[in-house]
């Protein structure tokens, strides 16, 4: 999940440095943060899986697994500006990365507690650390170097966000979804449940190893980093002063939807590609098949940032926005349909061969969706701030609370899909997709209201990553 992450913004200037012999090293590791951070991010979608399986859990409550990620988002925010702004770029990054591999610790402590409230602890502790991270990464990689490459180190950051998004899925397909616990119509039994257990904390143990060493790494390089780190701003405005604004609300209503739409497809897409009226493929297939989806986000990134030069903002918008609705639309619309075969078959990842059916229709539907999400959190955000009334800095910190709505949807899903099951147990996580859908309609009305109102200049720096 585009990351599926979102950098919260600090205002500064970036000051033109000369290079260090160490700047490059510096750079290439504060690189690696968008790697990190999305990695760990999406290695929660095949971890949903697991947690239904291993706690016998509903589509609400295996969902929490996204809610206690994602809440992190709004409830520290704030927090890691402020001790940003206290204390440094360097240390900030150093106890952003600590607070993941605390995170993962406590993750892999489940061991020994056998608890899911555990993992949910893990979870919301290191993406508080992600979080921070996020806060301090996007400017930071701007301002280190010559400042007539920022825009190249930042993109060049931008996309090993997306390979760290398809890979941690990836990788979680494999270790978080082996061994016979997700096979196909099996019989379940105590002693598959505590092995899946044991493969998810042993993943997390082993990240928090690697991250526990690039953590001493980067401290040795924190004068370094402190040496190129942008101008700390006099003042920056509270995000909730930004509630003032209509724009302001808009807009941060359209990125609490908008993620919350990529979560919960995103999270849902093993558990939808896995069914018999779909692709028909055992879950670790169906998690190698999912991460397509961040894929076709990232060929839409360097795609549409081609495009917005020639198309405005909010046709682009509207674009993008009426085809994630559409085909939420044919997913939905195919609920009752029939894996009716249509002759060949089609090798998929993971070196499956499934027989080629009428079910592959809402299966690439629901995967293309990628494509189309790929512009909106930078698009939503630079419309916001090019029509809010509100300080940018207030502006864009209220956007970044809202990427809460990760949290907040993806139970909203996991509720629908628990609701459908009672009257459409076959049709019902494609009947879920309504959800999804709405939160698209509203991105698109956004973009068609954003055309008709009046536009400024922005007044302060802002750097937004993408989602």
């Amino acid at each position: 999940m585009a990351g599926m992450g979102a950098g919260a913004p600090v205002n500064g200037a970036a000051g033109t440095k000369s290079g260090g012999g160490g700047v490059l090293l510096a750079v290439i590791y504060v690189t690696a943060l968008f790697f990190i951070w999305a990695f760990v991010t999406n290695l929660i979608d095949p971890l949903v899986k697991s947690m239904k399986v291993v706690y016998t859990l509903t589509d609400f409550e295996t969902q929490l697994n996204q809610f206690a990620f994602f809440i992190a988002y709004g409830v520290m925010s704030i927090p890691s500006g402020a001790y940003l702004a206290k204390n440094g770029y360097a240390k900030s990054i150093i106890l952003g990365l600590i607070g993941i591999v605390v995170g993962c610790l406590i993750a892999w402590s489940t061991t020994f507690s056998h608890n899911f409230i555990t993992v949910l602890l893990g979870l919301f502790v290191a993406a508080s650390g992600i979080t921070l991270l996020q806060v301090a990464a996007n400017p930071l990689i701007a301002s280190m170097g010559d400042p007539k490459e920022s825009h190249f180190r930042l993109n060049l950051s931008q996309a090993f966000n997306s390979m760290g998004a398809y890979l941690g899925g990836i990788f979680g397909a494999r270790f978080l979804l082996q061994g016979p616990l997700f096979e196909q119509d099996v019989v379940i039994t105590e002693t598959m449940k505590t092995a899946g257990l044991g493969f998810v904390t042993n993943v997390y143990l082993m990240i928090a190893g690697i991250l526990a060493l690039f953590t001493l790494a980067v401290f040795l390089v924190r004068n370094t980093i402190t040496h190129h780190a942008p101008k700390m701003a006099a003042h920056t405005e509270s995000p909730f002063k930004a509630l003032q604004s209509k724009w302001a609300n808009l807009g941060s209503l359209g990125i609490f939807l908008y993620v919350g739409a990529e979560v919960c497809v995103i999270s849902g897409m093993i558990f939808f590609l896995e069914q018999k009226q779909i692709l028909n493929v055992p879950s670790q297939v169906a998690g190698f098949v999912g991460p397509i989806f961040m894929l076709f986000a990232m060929f839409g990134r360097f795609g549409g940032s081609v495009l917005l030069r020639y198309v405005k903002a909010t046709t682009m918008l509207s674009i993008v926005a009426a085809c994630a609705a559409a085909l939420c639309g044919v997913v939905i619309a195919t609920y009752q349909m029939p894996a009716t075969p249509l002759g060949g078959s089609v090798t998929l990842p993971g070196q499956f061969v499934a027989p080629l059916t009428m079910g592959f229709v809402p299966g690439v539907a629901a995967i293309l969706i990628g494509l189309f999400n790929s512009i909106m959190f930078p698009t939503i955000f630079t419309l916001t701030l090019e029509r809010s009334s509100a300080p940018a800095s207030a502006t864009s910190g209220l956007m970044c609370m809202a990427i809460c709505g990760g949290g907040f949807i993806s139970i909203l899903y996991g509720f629908t899909v628990d609701q459908f099951v009672a009257h459409f147990p076959i049709g019902a996580r494609s009947l879920a997709f309504v959800v999804p859908m709405v939160c698209y309609l509203y991105v698109l009305w956004f973009s068609m209201a954003a055309k008709r109102a009046p536009i400024h200049a922005i007044q302060e720096d802002a750097v937004a990553g993408g989602h």
